[in-house]
């Protein structure tokens, strides 16, 4: 099948870069380029594509903007392009978390423009064609409010991955957390220069505070640890205290870091006192690792197909019959923080 882009950025020459980029994919179709917000909003309505990339910063309408009006109008998978800054960063993840299903970007690790990419533009835009968007869940104050008055905190520590929507459920998730929550360590797929700043905006939202793992880092209870460093697994280790190891690896169902290497550390070290949450995500990181957890007597648990932005790792986890529990969204910390829930 024939993926169908519409490329929207004010420089004619990243159009131009993103053009000849995927020019070279056979099963990729740029159906027209866009200056503006103005032009990309007319050029939607006459092709309707599977796929935008789109660039934050834009004359009129910035992309963040226009973002929030896709998502509300005629939701359409979004590839977000984000420059070298560390502004333009924060804005990328804030995209993320309004709903864009990820984020590319026009520079190599050293600030240059990349001039040549490997693929990874098509490769994002063949994911974001999979995705198909639901009705997000909506968490209601008063579920929220009772969520933090039943919790029992009888986890140690709870592991937690997503890919492909998983900013936006993050967001929903830890909103319900408790300022002492147990240590909780997640694994989000995303490119790694965006990952501190997806944790600055899930520190605004969580009680309890997020922040990057570091290699050695004690993982205390009361904080949220998000795995950041490039080429490297996140792993926990300990006995009776926990510390975040991070370790120079491969890839491993197909992601470095991956969601089965720290699920599978979580029941070697944790075990049954354990909880693992596997969210949103495409293909089946997590799914063995859930497994693991589960036959250590962990309590895990599934985000459902309803609230998924794509189900492919929730589906893989629960076909293994790793997920002890199948719930949407806006039900999982009360199924992770209160067992009988």
């Amino acid at each position: 099948m024939t993926v169908r882009v519409l490329i929207v950025d004010d420089s004619a020459t990243m159009r131009a870069i993103l053009l000849s980029r995927l020019s070279e994919q056979p099963d990729i179709t740029v159906v027209d380029t866009a200056s503006n917000a103005a032009e990309a909003r007319e050029l939607i309505k006459k092709h309707d594509p599977d796929v935008v990339t789109l660039d934050i910063e834009m004359p009129g309408m910035n992309g963040l903007a226009f973002l929030e009006k896709i998502m509300t109008l005629r939701p359409t998978p979004v590839i977000i392009v984000s420059g070298a800054t560390q502004e333009g960063n924060d804005v990328t993840a804030r995209a993320l978390a309004l709903g864009a299903v990820n984020c590319y970007s026009k520079y190599d690790p050293s600030g240059k423009l990349a001039l040549n990419d490997s693929g990874e533009l098509g490769r994002l835009i063949h994911d974001a064609a999979q995705v198909r968007f639901r009705k997000p869940a909506r968490v209601s104050p008063v579920v929220a409010e009772e969520s933090r008055r039943v919790i029992r905190r009888d986890a140690k520590l709870i592991a937690i991955g997503s890919s492909t929507g998983g900013v936006e459920a993050l967001q929903v998730l830890l909103r319900e957390f408790p300022v002492d929550c147990p240590p909780t360590v997640i694994v989000q797929h995303v490119n790694p220069r965006f990952a501190p700043a997806i944790a600055r905006t899930l520190d605004k939202i969580c009680p309890a505070p997020v922040q990057v793992a570091i290699n050695d880092m004690p993982l205390v209870a009361g904080n949220v640890y998000l795995a950041a460093e490039p080429d490297h697994h996140l792993l926990v280790r300990g006995n009776g205290t926990f510390h975040a190891k991070l370790r120079r690896g491969e890839p491993v169902s197909g992601h470095c870091p991956s969601v089965d290497v720290l699920f599978g550390s979580v029941a070697q070290t944790v075990g049954a006192e354990a909880v693992g949450i596997l969210l949103t995500g495409m293909g089946r990181d997590g799914a063995q690792g859930l497994l693991a957890m589960a036959e250590t007597g962990a309590h895990t648990i599934a985000q459902d197909e309803s609230t998924c932005t794509v189900f492919g790792m929730p589906r893989a986890a629960i076909a293994l019959g790793g997920a002890r529990v199948v719930a949407p969204i806006n039900r999982i910390a009360r199924h992770a923080l209160n067992r009988a829930a």
